[in-house]
């Protein structure tokens, strides 16, 4: 079985045949390896994803950020703290997966609150519900990229889908040929 960006990584002790668990990172630091990274700070949107945030940080050789938030209940939350270089800054949110993009422009609120020149969000699968649409309709969020592992009508959203097809296919290739799929992850060009 092979398995992208997992939103947990104990749900691999679930299968009882091997399975490989892959990372969509290469495939977004294809398409960021053009840009100028010389004003760009990587933030996590909670706590939970700083180990991520942190290697897209380390690979992009840019500062690190975080939002902190409390939560009053399960879908609320009461106070929100940035933990960064913010200001004049182009912020890059990296988060796995968004549904109703609550967080994400939350965060991307408060960072251009902050002053934020652009804020734009990495995510690995865009799963958009009809509230999570609307409020990128909202324009806070300057872009969002995410892949193809969930189909994604963009419509009018400022959306860029990426294919991991050809990522998928040198893992299926390696695993046919015996071939070591970890060195997919070791990205050159950075």
């Amino acid at each position: 079985i092979l398995t992208m960006d997992l939103h947990a990584q104990q749900i691999q002790g679930f299968f009882d045949i091997p399975v490989d668990h892959l990372y969509a990172s290469p495939v977004f630091f294809e398409a960021l390896k053009e840009e100028n990274t010389e004003n760009l700070t990587v933030f996590s949107p909670d706590v939970g994803g700083m180990k991520m945030a942190n290697a897209y940080a380390e690979m992009l050789g840019c500062p690190l950020g975080f939002v902190a938030k409390r939560r009053t209940g399960a879908t609320t939350v009461e106070a929100m703290n940035l933990v960064g270089e913010v200001e004049g800054r182009d912020i890059l949110i990296i988060d796995d997966m968004t549904e109703t993009a609550g967080t994400l422009v939350a965060a991307a609120t408060l960072l251009k609150e902050r002053g934020a020149s652009t804020v734009r969000a990495i995510v690995s699968h865009g799963v958009l519900n009809d509230v999570g649409r609307e409020r990128l309709r909202q324009g806070v969020l300057d872009e969002l990229l995410t892949t193809n592992t969930v189909q994604l009508d963009k419509g009018d959203l400022p959306i860029r889908t990426l294919s991991v097809a050809p990522l998928l296919g040198e893992a299926i290739h390696r695993t046919h040929t015996d071939s070591s799929i970890s060195s997919l992850f070791q990205i050159k060009g950075f």
